[in-house]
């Protein structure tokens, strides 16, 4: 099945969905998945700022809301996004969360569970070189 680019989150490339990755718009007008803007974001007081993945223009919203609660959907994509996207998406989420949760309860007598999730935040981060890794 051929995935439209402008469906997917650039930063985790991740289909966008109507329940867990929301298409969020920055000020610049470029869209993000609200997950990959929360990782993005930094509270430095009374603000939090997201910094562009794309054009690094900087977005400023009051940390007393939540970053979802200050940013807009993206209507464009929210229109285009289907039934079966939607349940497609949640439910290949459902299914690696169940299998991560399935290696660690095997890993954690050998001291690997830390090296495990150090891993697992890596491949959530963005995978244009700028994870954390």
């Amino acid at each position: 099945m051929f995935i439209n680019e402008e469906l997917e989150c650039a930063v985790c490339c991740y289909e966008y969905s109507r329940s867990r990755r929301i298409p969020r718009v920055l000020h610049c007008k470029h869209t993000f998945c609200a997950p990959c803007l929360e990782k993005l974001c930094k509270t430095d007081g009374i603000v939090c700022r997201v910094s562009c993945p794309l054009c690094r223009w900087i977005t400023c919203t009051q940390a007393s809301l939540t970053l979802s609660g200050a940013l807009w959907v993206n209507t464009e994509i929210w229109d285009q996004i289907t039934e079966e996207e939607r349940d497609g998406s949640e439910e290949d989420l459902n299914n690696r969360q169940r299998q991560l949760i399935s290696s660690t309860s095997y890993s954690r007598q050998s001291g690997f569970v830390p090296a495990l999730q150090k891993l697992f935040s890596c491949v959530l981060l963005p995978a244009h070189g700028m994870g954390a890794c």
